[in-house]
């Protein structure tokens, strides 16, 4: 690599912005809006960024590091890429560890010590007429047509293009794209893609994929997960806490779902994989199907009788549905179908009760989830109505800035919507006690708020009377709002003194 490629496109945000397309960057996006940074609480801050913002940050963190390490900008980025953008840790490893074994697990030549590369030595040594044969199509070029990186692979500039292309438009990689010799491990940097690739759609989408590394390999950085919104938020520290988008999107910073107070990450990772995967159909055949005693297939009684015949060929087994005894004995004198036997009967008594209680269990909890979950689609086109609302109640002496109560109303009632449908996945791995019962409570007392709420929202709003509507709907929303912070915040007040015992069923 020539040393004048050292002074990349990062040095230059507004070169780097015309090298990106507006399938980055987007028409919308207006460039001088500063990242949005909202205090969380005493110590958790986070930054809502736009494209130009991850990039400004991006860069921000390679001069930082390149002002310390007197290196190219390039490689100042594939390390911190290595670290996970920690500069104090690469910090503290380049100056007490192995410089050497440094540059080699980060995949890249240490350029205090870089040798001549090979194509200098090429260009000296060999006569510019003189052809040499590519390494990966073998066909004679001159060394002028040929590019390498500093591990010294040559390979001719129609097989780096093609090579890229397919790495870049095919696969999707941009910081995982490494030398093409087989026993090189050497990642190909930004200035080498800059001086081979000729297409400049390429280039725009690789220079894509090297941004969307930095947030994907930042420890302190996520995507925003609301479809079609191209930010990031960046927090001061990692945890599992809401933040906001720019876009409006609230989600938890932990795991990436919409916010889901106040149910921690682990236990809807385990609702949300038991919601999807067949686990309640197994405890729906436990409880409601039985095993043919010889050949053990899963029989479901579609009839009032109770003799029943195995389906499966090679059984074909004549058995009583009741005590699963061989059909047949049951016109004997000494069998006694009807007698009950507490010793034969106890194993499956006790399999057969568990597996129905605890579906009982799923399905009660699972019930009021998906109950407030199609509640809150509904209330969603709430929005509409209540703007039409608004629309009438302006032609009755009311200002536009005195009719948005309406919409905060609506506001209100989605977050306890959300809310609710969270708690039941809490109480579904919560172990009783007496600060259970504390919580039911919370949770009944906001249910039975917010669904006054909604009924208002939904049928009351038909008086003439605007002011007696504003004072009842305020009034309504703000006990909501109470209630929700009341019910939350003993949540967290278990959370850090611990009085929270779980199960997982």
């Amino acid at each position: 690599m020539d040393s004048e490629d050292d002074d990349f496109l990062y040095d230059d945000e507004e070169e780097l912005s015309d090298e990106l397309d507006d399938d980055f960057l987007g028409d919308e996006i207006d460039s001088s809006e500063p990242a949005a940074k909202r205090p969380y609480d005493d110590d958790f801050q986070y930054d809502s960024l736009t494209p130009e913002s991850i990039v400004s940050t991006m860069n921000k963190s390679i001069e930082d590091v390149n002002s310390v390490f007197q290196i190219p900008p390039s490689t100042a980025r594939i390390l911190l890429t290595h670290f996970k953008w920690d500069k104090e840790k690469l910090l503290e490893r380049y100056f007490t560890g192995d410089q050497e074994k440094l540059f080699e697990e980060a995949h890249v030549v240490n350029p205090l010590t870089l040798r001549e590369n090979s194509s200098h030595k090429l260009k000296r040594n060999v006569s510019a007429r003189t052809k040499v044969p590519c390494d990966i199509c073998l066909s004679p070029v001159t060394p002028e047509s040929m590019a390498g990186l500093e591990c010294g692979h040559m390979f001719c500039t129609l097989c780096w293009n093609e090579y890229l292309n397919t790495k870049i438009l095919e696969e999707n990689i941009g910081q995982q794209i490494f030398c093409p010799a087989s026993s090189c491990g050497i990642l190909v940097d930004e200035n080498f893609v800059s001086s081979v690739l000729q297409d400049l759609s390429v280039k725009s989408k690789y220079f894509k994929l090297i941004a969307d590394s930095f947030v994907q390999s930042h420890r302190l950085m996520r995507w925003c997960p609301a479809p079609d919104c191209t930010n990031a938020v960046k927090v001061s520290y990692n945890i599992a806490k809401t933040v906001e988008c720019l876009c409006g999107f609230s989600f938890c910073f932990g795991c990436g779902e919409p916010t889901h107070e106040p149910v921690k990450c682990k236990w809807l990772r385990k609702w949300l994989k038991k919601c999807d995967d067949d686990s309640e159909t197994s405890n729906w055949i436990s409880a409601n199907t039985k095993e043919c005693p010889k050949c053990h297939v899963t029989i479901e009684k579609n009839g009032g009788c109770n003799h029943m015949v195995c389906r499966n060929a090679s059984c074909k087994s004549d058995f009583c549905w009741v005590c699963l005894g061989p059909w047949e004995s049951h016109g004997s004198s000494w069998y006694n179908c009807n007698r009950y036997d507490e010793k034969e009967a106890q194993a499956a008594r006790d399999a057969q009760a568990k597996s129905r209680a605890k579906l009982e269990r799923y399905l009660f909890y699972c019930n009021r989830y998906m109950n407030h979950l199609q509640s809150a689609k509904f209330e969603r086109k709430l929005y509409e109505k209540i703007r039409l609302k608004m629309d009438s109640m302006q032609q009755h002496n009311m200002s536009w800035i005195e009719v948005q109560f309406l919409l905060k109303a609506v506001d209100v009632l989605c977050q306890c919507r959300n809310t609710l449908k969270y708690t039941y996945v809490f109480a579904f791995y919560l172990k009783r006690n007496n600060h259970s019962i504390i919580f039911e409570d919370n949770q009944r007392d906001l249910e039975m708020a917010t669904e006054v709420l909604s009924e208002y929202l939904e049928r009351d709003i038909n008086s003439e009377d605007a002011q007696e509507i504003k004072q009842k709907v305020q009034d309504k929303y703000r006990y909501c709002e109470q209630r929700r912070q009341v019910l939350l915040d003993h949540v967290l007040e278990g959370y850090d003194k611990d009085f929270w015992d779980y199960h997982d069923p």
